[in-house]
């Protein structure tokens, strides 16, 4: 696969509901935001209030739930995206950053409009 001179792109915030885990359907969180993308994945900011389980809230980490393939569903674009968590990391303030990287059965090539329709920051001022 060739290079590409933008491999990321930061969004303006794309909120996401219903996030679950995949495989026992257990509800991870309300809501978070999507605030960075690459055509492999993308990176999601949760804040602990947002999470559902108390093992989660009561946590400074989410490790936990790294390996799990997950789904949720983004309102604004009407869609329904999964994937798998890879990383996870506290940023403080009871945010938490965790990486979702793509199932392998997406597209490159939907991956890649996705990226395309994600708006930059301020785009949809």
């Amino acid at each position: 696969m060739e290079r590409r001179s933008l491999n990321r792109k930061i969004v303006d915030a794309i909120e996401v509901e219903g996030v679950a885990d995949l495989t026992d359907l257990k509800s991870i969180c309300h809501k978070g935001h999507i605030i960075d993308t690459s055509i492999n994945g993308f990176l999601m900011l949760i804040h602990r209030d947002d999470l559902e389980q108390k093992e989660h809230k009561s946590n400074l980490s989410l490790s936990s739930l790294e390996g799990t393939d997950i789904g949720m569903f983004l309102p604004q674009m009407n869609l329904d995206l999964d994937g798998m968590v890879k990383r996870t990391s506290h940023t403080g303030q009871g945010f938490f950053e965790v990486y979702i990287e793509f199932s392998n059965d997406v597209p490159e090539y939907w991956r890649e409009c996705l990226m395309d329709l994600l708006p930059e920051p301020g785009e949809m001022d």
